[in-house]
């Protein structure tokens, strides 16, 4: 199962998409839920941790606007994580809109300078366009592996040694 970041990070569609075919989908809607379920906040959303700004200048300078830094102490260390991505160019608002164009802009880099394989597909406009729009990533997420190469190992390894142990 690969961890896939998708673009715009908080579309329901793309989420949907990415478990139908076995991955996990890293989103915006998984980094606020892990927000304010946690015991540190007092008042959520509205409160952030100590530790929140301190995260978002690992990926923004100070001279950028708090709400790029903000937005990218949530959507950085998803992109950390991440081993896949598929990124919608030209997608209306109601598709899944981060609602600041830096951060898309630099959201988009870093994913593509991670080095991780991406899919990168155009927004459809049309039936035919929307068909092969689904095609294309049912494509791609089908390409990726559905076990990490290190996992089967670690299980391959462990055999082994519980054999071992039960003799």
């Amino acid at each position: 199962m690969a961890k896939v970041f998708i673009y715009p990070i908080n579309s329901l569609i793309l989420a949907d998409l990415v478990e139908r075919f076995g991955h996990k989908p890293l989103t915006m809607m998984g980094q606020i839920r892990e927000k304010v379920t946690n015991i540190s906040l007092d008042s959520p959303p509205i409160n952030i941790t100590p530790e929140d700004p301190k995260l978002g200048l690992r990926y923004a300078a100070v001279e950028v606007p708090a709400g790029v830094r903000g937005r990218m102490a949530l959507i950085g260390p998803l992109i950390e994580e991440t081993e896949a991505a598929i990124i919608v160019e030209n997608p209306p608002t109601n598709f899944g809109c981060v609602g600041c164009n830096r951060t898309n802009e630099l959201m988009k880099y870093l994913i593509r300078s991670k080095g991780v394989p991406v899919l990168e597909v155009k927004y459809p406009e049309s039936d035919e366009e929307a068909r092969d729009f689904v095609y294309k990533i049912a494509a791609f997420l089908e390409s990726l592996p559905k076990e990490k190469p290190e996992e089967d190992k670690e299980i391959k390894e462990k055999e082994p040694a519980e054999k071992e142990d039960e003799k």
